[in-house]
């Protein structure tokens, strides 16, 4: 966009990312595999560490009852396990298995093909000008998200688990 900040605004450029956003998560989302809070919340184990159940329930934006099933069907699938809190023996955490490691490198390996194959339809000075914008626009969205307090959730890829949610 040849549009200087002052013309586009804060608003434009706002209205402009959530659409990018949204368009990538529409492309990237196979609505027949894990749900996008599933694979936030095993990103989050994976990126944080073990977490209370109701840790995770508030940073993925959902209800205790909701977390308690969504990890039930975690660790029927063997994605997720509950561990021990070393600190205090009284809690317990809920941790990422490495067969629910691989299940994310597998989604972020088909999530990059997918895009590689959408890129491959631009010509390829299109495709330098989105590279640009992209390698220019993820260390400020970065910045932003954390400077907010907001941690970013990993955007979804394709991987079918066998289970709807």
């Amino acid at each position: 966009m040849d549009q200087s900040h002052s013309a586009y605004g804060a608003q434009g450029t706002a209205h402009a990312l959530a659409e990018v956003a949204s368009a990538v998560v529409r492309a990237l989302t196979d609505r027949r595999g894990m749900s996008l809070t599933t694979a936030a919340t095993l990103a989050r184990l994976e990126r944080g560490g073990p977490a209370r159940l109701t840790a995770l329930a508030t940073a993925e934006g959902v209800a205790q009852p909701s977390m308690t099933q969504l990890v039930q069907r975690l660790e029927a699938q063997g994605l997720a396990e509950r561990i021990g809190d070393p600190a205090d023996g009284r809690v317990t955490l809920v941790a990422i298995t490495d067969a629910g490691r691989d299940v994310l490198a597998e989604r972020r390996k088909a999530r990059d093909a997918r895009l590689a194959d959408l890129l491959a339809t631009l010509s390829d000075e299109e495709q330098r000008s989105l590279g640009a914008a992209a390698r220019t626009a993820l260390p400020l969205v970065r910045r932003m998200l954390e400077d907010d307090g907001v941690r970013p959730r990993p955007l979804p890829a394709q991987h079918h688990t066998g289970s709807s949610r």
